[in-house]
């Protein structure tokens, strides 16, 4: 059988939520697609973070999905349209940096000011990336949802299937265990 004809198959299963199927469909097109983000981003990092999105969003919605004739040509472009989401979300980022960095002192710091600096923002993303690791799978997802991508409670509702309520204790929750962590 071609390869088109089995990732549509596997599409077929996975929409009525067989996890083999999903399974061999990550296994099929994992590196392709990562490939593909490489191509697109010129950055493997953030290619293998957006293919890791799409395959947890599309396992997320597999209830929801529509079927599709060609499953890689739509992972492609739902790749490309993360992919762009998460370069925009870092220029955003890079630009406040910039123009916080063109106000602030730091620019006449003195070296050994500087290393101490950026001393100490290594250690708060190390602090903050052991942090992380204390929340659940669904909370790293919610806090990403509303601090990263910017969606509003409501938004974040409708994408992860849950209600407003859940979607708001959820980020809730996962806040108090980050202020805890970041505490101590």
């Amino acid at each position: 059988m071609d390869n088109k004809l089995v990732h549509h198959l596997l599409w077929e299963r996975l929409r009525v939520g067989d996890k083999d199927a999903f399974f061999d469909l990550y296994k099929a097109l994992y590196y392709p697609l990562v490939n593909f983000g490489i191509r697109v981003c010129a950055d493997a990092d953030i290619s293998s973070e957006a293919t890791d999105l799409v395959f947890t969003t599309i396992w997320e919605k597999h209830e929801t999905l529509n079927r599709v004739d060609n499953v890689e040509a739509y992972l492609r472009t739902f790749l490309k349209r993360k992919l762009l989401r998460i370069l925009e979300r870092k220029r955003k980022i890079n630009d406040a940096l910039f123009n916080a960095g063109a106000e602030g002192d730091w620019m006449e710091m003195s070296y050994e000011e500087f290393i101490v600096k950026v001393q100490s923002d290594e250690l708060v993303r190390y602090q903050l990336r052991n942090a992380l690791e204390k929340l659940t799978f669904r909370q790293k997802q919610l806090i990403h949802l509303k601090f990263f991508d910017g969606l509003s409670y409501e938004q974040i509702a409708e994408q992860t299937n849950q209600t407003i309520k859940t979607a708001y204790n959820t980020v809730y929750d996962a806040l108090k265990i980050l202020r805890k962590e970041l505490k101590a």
